[in-house]
């Protein structure tokens, strides 16, 4: 763990404990691959007492990209399915966002350090004036290299996994159809996240780390 690392960790950590300003919307996204899957032989139906059956040999229809962001003080969520993920996509999304959020002066944006993840998206699908005017919308805020787990949108992925993303799901009209089916539901009941870890957490549960960076912060292991 750097000093970069502690820095950007903290920053994060900061953003999720401010209090909810709808002028500076904390929002938290990322993007997933998605993999195309068919049965070979139809699977044996649920039955009574007996659970659905399918067959271990499966076809692989290729690969698509869910990209989501939610608003874990609100439970807004915004989602989008591609066939790729790149720039384009990157910038469709967040035009999207910042449609969502007409009142919001920045979005503070929650996101890794992806390449497609930078304003230069913008700049290279839109005309450089609305490419300026939709960088403005937003403030970047990365989470440390193998640190996704400060990004709060891999909740939402998790249980979007589990509610369908964990099946064999043939194509991406498909996919599209269950994922769009699930977040405004899952919206509409304002299903929020109550995030835990603070920064005082932190800062004691992770002295070691802190300690070598600086061993002034061992002051905080007792704290």
């Amino acid at each position: 763990m750097t000093s970069r690392f502690i820095a950007k960790m903290e920053r994060i950590l900061w953003l999720y404990a401010l209090p909810y300003n709808p002028l500076y919307p904390v929002v938290c996204f990322d993007e997933r691959p998605c993999f195309l899957i068919d049965d070979v032989m139809q699977p044996i139906a649920m039955q009574n007492g007996k659970v659905r059956k399918e067959h271990y040999a499966y076809e692989k229809n290729g690969s698509c990209a869910l990209l989501a962001a939610i608003e874990p003080l609100t439970g807004n969520r915004l989602a989008q399915v591609h066939r790729q993920r790149t720039k384009k996509e990157f910038t469709l999304f967040c035009q999207a966002l910042a449609a969502a959020y007409p009142d919001a002066i920045k979005i503070r944006l929650v996101l890794d350090n992806l390449n497609t993840h930078d304003e230069s998206a913008f700049y290279e699908n839109l005309p450089a004036d609305k490419a300026f005017a939709l960088a403005q919308r937003f403030e970047f805020n990365f989470t440390p290299k193998s640190a996704s787990w400060l990004n709060m949108i891999e909740i939402e992925f998790s249980a979007l996994t589990r509610l369908c993303l964990n099946r064999r799901i043939p194509t991406i009209e498909k996919l599209e159809s269950e994922v769009m089916a699930l977040i405004p539901e899952r919206t509409q009941k304002r299903i929020k996240i109550n995030w835990q870890f603070s920064i005082k957490d932190c800062r004691k549960k992770l002295n070691a780390r802190y300690s070598v960076v600086n061993e002034a912060n061992s002051k905080f292991k007792k704290a």
